[in-house]
């Protein structure tokens, strides 16, 4: 259930609102809007019904949420959630492109790939340093070696960093030089690792996985929500279907329907959902159209020698016309590329 609370409840009613909350063996959520305060009531909350907490001083009105996922409805938050990393805004009318390599393979190579991205429209770099890969004799990225490139291309470009963090204990290092911790598509339902990066108030940029239903990605973003984390984004990456035209399918219904469902923002990763060079612009520009908050693209200097996703990767020239073509689509749109 969420509460909504009167406008001219002061701390004191709220604090007795809250002590109601905990002896009902409850857990708070608490969501501060322009006007009002609503708090998502966590838990088992039949041991009160929506009756008594009408009758609570200071609670204008108590709303049932049917859905599963509770925070991430929109009946828990009828505005765009907008997340700050580092000063980049992701969600409402603008659209963010992220960009880089698959993979951070020296600190000669990311400061290249930064510097491209950053001269062509790219607000956020992406590039991996640990890698989850299908092979086990497959380039698994540098680890820690590659997060401190991925710094020093920050430094050296101003570009925010988003990069994945496989385990738990990963977290922690990934935490220290990301600005955004990316939970792969193998890892969607690791709901250890989701209730850890819960808990670090981190941007997080949550993948679709590759067979997931929406309600179990929408279930998956409740997991770092409920642990206190509001900065969560959606990742559309295609899935798996019987089709082996292209390496995914891209879902792009998914973008308007979780944008009805949900205030949390949506990214597309057209890179993974066709794993072909030549289809990524068409792509992005169709996930513009349908409502996307953001790109996550892959492009390389040298997309032949890449140690991952080569065939995939954009050239830097490829990379600078999907930007331009992206921001006439998304002008006609009544929206604009950050």
């Amino acid at each position: 259930m969420i509460l909504i609370l009167k406008k001219d409840v002061k701390e004191e009613g709220l604090n007795a609102i809250l002590e109601r909350i905990a002896n009902a063996g409850l857990k708070p959520h608490i969501s501060k809007g322009e006007e009002r305060i609503i708090i998502g009531l966590l838990g088992d909350s039949r041991a009160k019904e929506k009756e008594y907490w009408e009758t609570v001083p200071g609670i204008e009105r108590v709303v049932r949420v049917l859905k599963p996922f509770k925070l991430a409805s929109r009946e828990f938050k009828k505005e765009d959630t907008v997340v700050d990393v580092d000063g980049v805004k992701i969600g409402g009318k603008s659209i963010v492109i992220m960009a880089g390599p698959c993979s951070v393979e020296s600190k000669k190579q990311i400061i290249e790939i930064a510097k491209v991205v950053k001269k062509y429209g790219g607000k956020i770099l992406r590039g991996g340093a640990f890698k989850p890969r299908t092979s086990p004799y497959s380039f698994r990225g540098l680890g820690v070696e590659g997060l401190k490139y991925l710094a020093a291309a920050k430094k050296e470009t101003g570009l925010p960093i988003v990069t994945e963090a496989m385990s738990i204990e990963q977290v922690k290092i990934v935490s220290e030089y990301a600005d955004i911790i990316q939970i792969g598509a193998r890892n969607m339902q690791n709901f250890s690792l989701l209730e850890a990066v819960g808990k670090t108030k981190k941007p997080v940029l949550l993948k679709r996985g590759m067979s997931a239903k929406i309600e179990e990605l929408l279930l998956a973003a409740e997991y770092i929500l409920s642990n206190g984390n509001p900065n969560v984004m959606l990742c559309e990456r295609g899935i798996r279907t019987f089709d082996t035209s292209t390496r995914n399918t891209l879902d792009i219904s998914a973008v308007p329907l979780l944008k009805s469902i949900t205030h949390l923002p949506v990214i597309v990763d057209p890179s993974h959902s066709t794993g072909k060079r030549a289809l990524v612009t068409p792509a992005s520009l169709a996930a513009i159209a349908a409502g996307t908050d953001g790109l996550i693209i892959e492009v390389h200097t040298n997309p032949e020698k890449a140690l991952s996703d080569g065939m995939q990767s954009l050239y830097p020239e490829q990379f600078k016309l999907l930007v331009e073509k992206g921001r006439k689509v998304s002008a006609a749109i009544g929206r604009t590329i950050l």
